[in-house]
C-alpha cells in the first residue's frame, strides 16, 4: 500500500512538473520542459522524511511549489502560502485591481494574505509598511512583506511577499505577478524594509 501511494504521487509530481520552467535569468514562464534531475533529488529527499502517507504530501506539495517559484525547499515552509504564490503568477498588472485578471502590486499582497491567513491588509503598499513590524534584511523569512521606495524621503511605492534565498513575489508593472530577486540591481537599489504581519 505505501509503495503504491509512493509510486502515485512520484507520477503526479512528474506529470505536474512538466507544466512549468524556471529559468534564472529570464524569471518563470509556463513552458513545457523536463524537470527529471530536479524531481529525482527531490523524491530521495522526501523519501526519507518518513512513512506517514500526509507527511509525504506535504513535502510532496511544498517541494513542487517551491521548484516552481525558483526557490530550495526544506519542506518546513508554508505549503498554503506556495501553493496560492503559484497560482497567481503571471497574472497581468492592472492599477487599482486585486483579481486574478489583473492586480497591481498591493492588491496581489491583500488577495494572497487573504486567501493563506483570513487576513484583511488594507489595499496600499504604505498602509501595510505602516502596519508590520519591521524586520532586519537578514532576519526575513517566507511571507514577509517587502517594500520598496525611490530613495531617500520618497514614500513606499511598492511591496511584495517573500519567500527564501532573496526572491519575493509581486505584481511589477512591466509583467504581472512574477518571482524577482532582490539581488538585482533595480530591486537592490529601492530595497527600503522588510516587515511582518502577525498571522496568529
Amino acid at each position: 500500500m505505501k509503495n503504491t501511494l509512493l509510486c502515485c504521487l512520484a507520477a503526479v509530481s512528474l506529470a505536474l512538473s512538466f507544466f512549468f520552467d524556471y529559468s534564472p535569468e529570464s524569471g518563470l514562464t509556463h513552458k513545457a520542459a523536463s524537470a527529471a534531475p530536479a524531481e529525482a533529488s527531490l523524491l530521495s529527499a522526501l523519501a526519507e522524511s518518513g512513512d506517514d502517507p500526509v507527511t509525504f504530501r506535504d513535502s510532496l506539495a511544498v517541494g513542487y511549489y517551491a521548484q516552481t517559484l525558483g526557490i530550495k525547499a526544506d519542506y518546513a515552509e508554508d505549503a498554503s502560502l506556495l501553493r496560492t504564490i503559484t497560482e497567481w503568477l503571471g497574472t497581468p498588472y492592472r492599477f487599482g485591481s486585486s483579481t486574478k485578471r489583473g492586480t497591481d502590486c498591493s492588491g496581489f499582497v491583500t488577495r494572497v494574505f487573504k486567501e493563506v491567513y483570513g487576513i484583511n491588509l488594507v489595499h496600499s503598499s504604505r498602509s501595510m509598511f505602516a502596519n508590520a513590524k519591521r524586520v532586519a534584511k537578514t532576519e526575513m523569512q517566507t511571507g514577509d512583506l517587502v517594500f520598496f521606495r525611490r530613495g531617500p524621503g520618497q514614500p513606499i511605492y511598492h511591496v511584495g511577499i517573500y519567500l527564501k534565498d532573496g526572491k519575493f513575489a509581486h505584481s511589477a508593472t512591466n509583467g504581472g505577478v512574477m518571482v524577482s530577486s532582490l539581488n538585482q540591481g533595480y530591486y537592490q537599489r529601492n530595497f527600503y524594509a522588510a516587515g511582518r504581519v502577525n498571522v496568529e
